[in-house]
Formats: structure tokens, sequence, C-alpha cells
């Protein structure tokens, strides 16, 4: 396959999977490869953990991940989802040598007031080191909700991020956060993008963040075993409506919804066709050419189109 993006890890971290970092098979379960389709995890200490069970959850997590370090194993990328600055600078400090094992840290209701002393740290953490380290800033703050000034505010953080671009990973978005804001959830025969107020903080963190950034989709909060049930139908409308809008990947809340996840990054042949033709254009002085089936393929609007099929094809593969 062609080779297009050349820095492909932000489009490789697909279905981030959530799990309390006081969960004791965790390690087990990635040594024996018993979570399908697993490309990522975050170790969770923020929402999930009580704050009483806190010191014991970051035990726990240490032990998780030396583990994995003794293992051997082929690993998924791996987080840290801390509360604060101050928590991740401590987290850093327990860790130690153990940190080398992730690829970095998750950062809840990243806005104006923690931004600065995020960047700072890791910026830190990446001195006098050869393994990077990175952030996935989580837009989920009251400040980013408001109407009023969500755009300027944006913009600002936005500013702030692209000093430190080459550590940012993702860019993601706290869907239930917003809808606990004004008291809203969605049930399964729904998707995010019928509350009107949550669709609209979306489309302006992707009009403000995805063309210079990969963000990511907000989690679906139902699961099952049969991928044929009603979750699994509203978990594919969803990330289609995801897709479309510009969010790529999604975070997941549990391992069923992996494969789902996974399945809807591989590409369509009929594109996969027409972002090949695109990126390897002929030259001879048109720019539009017949595509596959019944659309008109056009090099100057389509080429970054193409290029992220050609990277998702790479990474997921191609479907009929």
């Amino acid at each position: 396959m062609n080779n297009i993006i050349e820095d492909d890890k932000p489009y490789r971290v697909g279905g981030l999977l959530y799990t309390p970092a006081l969960n004791e098979k965790i390690a087990d379960k990635i040594i024996e490869k018993k979570i399908k389709n697993l490309t990522s995890l975050v170790f969770c200490l923020e929402d999930s953990i009580m704050d009483n069970g806190l010191e014991k959850a970051e035990q726990q997590m240490k032990k998780s991940l030396d583990r994995l370090i003794e293992s051997g194993a082929e690993l998924p990328m791996l987080f840290v989802r801390i509360r604060n600055p101050e928590h991740m600078e401590k987290i850093h400090n327990m860790l130690g040598e153990t940190e080398r094992i992730l690829t970095g840290y998750v950062l809840p209701k990243f806005d104006l007031s923690n931004a600065d002393e995020y960047i700072a740290l890791i910026r830190k953490f990446n001195e006098n080191t050869d393994k990077k380290l990175y952030i996935m800033p989580i837009f989920e703050s009251r400040v980013v909700a408001e109407q009023r000034n969500r755009a300027e505010a944006l913009y600002a953080i936005k500013h702030r991020l692209d000093t430190a671009k080459e550590y940012v990973l993702n860019v993601r978005v706290g869907g239930n956060d917003f809808s606990n804001i004004f008291g809203l959830r969605r049930n399964k025969h729904q998707n995010i993008y019928d509350i009107g107020v949550i669709r609209d903080i979306l489309v302006t963190i992707l009009n403000v963040f995805s063309r210079d950034y990969i963000v990511s989709g907000p989690v679906w909060e139902y699961f099952g075993k049969d991928e044929n049930d009603e979750w699994a139908k509203g978990l594919r409308k969803e990330i289609e409506l995801d897709m479309i809008n510009g969010f790529i990947g999604k975070t997941a809340i549990h391992p069923s919804q992996l494969p789902i996840i996974y399945d809807s990054l591989k590409v369509y042949r009929s594109d996969y066709d027409d972002a090949c033709a695109i990126v390897n254009w002929t030259d001879n002085g048109l720019a539009v050419s017949k595509g596959s089936g019944d659309r008109m393929n056009e090099r100057k609007c389509h080429i970054k189109w193409a290029e992220k099929i050609v990277t998702l094809a790479n990474i997921y593969g191609i479907k009929d």
C-alpha cells in the first residue's frame, strides 16, 4: 500500500479503551491477547476512581505496568489519565523508569486554566530522553460548553497547544461530560448528534482543531455481547456520523466495542481506489477524472481526504 502521511501514529490510537487503574486482571489480559482489536488503552485514575481509592489505584497501576514490562509481550499504546497537573507530576515521579512503557498521558478538562502547566510538564518529561511522551487533552469543561465565548476559548486553547504540537497525539472530547452540564443523556436508539447543544459544541471543536490535529469521537456508553443488538447498531450509526464530520477513532468503555470501532476505521475498496488515484495523480493538465462508480475525483479538492483514506487503509485495512 501507499505510504502517505509520514507520521501516522495519531491514526493508530483507534479505539481507546478505558480501564479503571484498580483493574487487577488487565495486565494478564493484555499479555494473553484476550482483548480483540486492542490498539490503545488508558489506565484511568480520574472519574472511574473514588477519591478514597486513589492511592490504591495508583499502586495497582504501577504493578500492572511493571508486569507488562516483565512480560516482554507486544503491547498496545498505553496511557494514564490523571486528574490535574499536580497529579501528573506525582505519577511521573512515582513511575520512574516504568514510565518508559507509556505512550503518554490523557489530560481531563483541558482548558486555559491548566494548559500552560500541562504543556510545561510534558516538555519537562521529554527532556534528556529518547522515548517521546505524548499528551491527549480532553475538551469537556464548562468553559468550552458555554456558547458565548466558546470559539474564542477554543482558539486560545489551540494557540497554547500549537506551541507543543509535537507532543499532542490526539485531541479528545468528553461527550458525557458535556451532556452532564445540561442534564442530558442519549439512549441506545439515539446518538450524540441528536442532542443539539452537544452537537454544536462538537462541531465547533472540529472546526477549530481538525485541520491540524486528529480529533477522536466521544464515548458510546452502551455495550453487550451480541454485535447485532441495538447497542451495536447505535454505535455503528454514531461512528458513521463521527467520521463524516471529521472525528477519527473513538473512546471505548468496554472491550465489546473495540471490534466495531476497528472495523469502522477500515476503508471501503471504492474509497481506497479513488484515494490512490488522487495521491498518484498523473499530471496531464487535467485536475478532474472519473472515479469509482458515479462520482468525480478532483485532485485539488480531494487530496487531504485521499491522504487520510490511504493512511487508514495502511493501518486498518480495506473492506468491500
